[in-house]
């Protein structure tokens, strides 16, 4: 009587089978490391995150939590128009600018909110109004990044999923186990 191997992958398949089957796990791999974002060598460099001093005492003077989530909504307006408008004229680093200031505006604005007291539920009406409010500037920030040219479009690629990330970032309080109360 003949001994069997029981190798589970030579009971299963030839041996011809065995290295299509190898083959396609490496390509498996290789397409996995492929899809990476990978930064291009001829990107430009990405804008700095800074707000101006008049946009900081803005923000400072605001009264609450509602007030200031309302104005770093209309702040954020305010400087993807410029960014718009400097767009046909071809101004792509003042366009960079004001873009790096847009992106300032919302990790400051998410911040501000995470670190107020997010039981409360204005604070997460303001949540989800600035998640609102961030779903709006997707479509402009697309059409910017059409005009732009390959070596200023990675950043904003860059900028559309970080902004993806900050609205699921926004809505995250709103799920939380506050809104579920044991008593009947």
């Amino acid at each position: 009587m003949r001994k069997r191997k029981t190798d589970v992958l030579s009971l299963l398949m030839a041996p011809k089978q065995r290295i299509w089957l190898y083959f396609f796990v490496i390509a498996m791999f290789a397409a996995a490391v492929s899809a990476q974002d990978l930064i291009p060598p001829d990107a430009a460099p990405p804008p700095l995150k800074l707000l101006s001093k008049s946009e900081k005492d803005q923000l400072a003077s605001a009264k609450d939590v509602k007030d200031r989530t309302k104005m770093s909504l209309e702040l954020m307006d305010a400087r993807v128009k410029v960014a718009e408008q400097y767009l046909p004229q071809e101004r792509l680093e003042m366009v960079f600018r004001e873009l790096g200031g847009f992106h300032a505006l919302v990790d400051d604005a998410l911040a501000h909110l995470t670190a107020s007291d997010s039981n409360k539920k204005k604070v997460l009406d303001n949540f989800k109004r600035f998640e609102l409010g961030l779903r709006t500037f997707n479509l402009r920030l697309e059409l910017i990044r059409r005009e732009m040219p390959p070596q200023r479009e990675y950043y904003l690629r860059l900028l559309l999923r970080e902004m993806r990330e900050a609205r699921a970032r926004a809505v995250e309080p709103l799920f939380g186990d506050i809104g579920i109360s044991d008593k009947p």
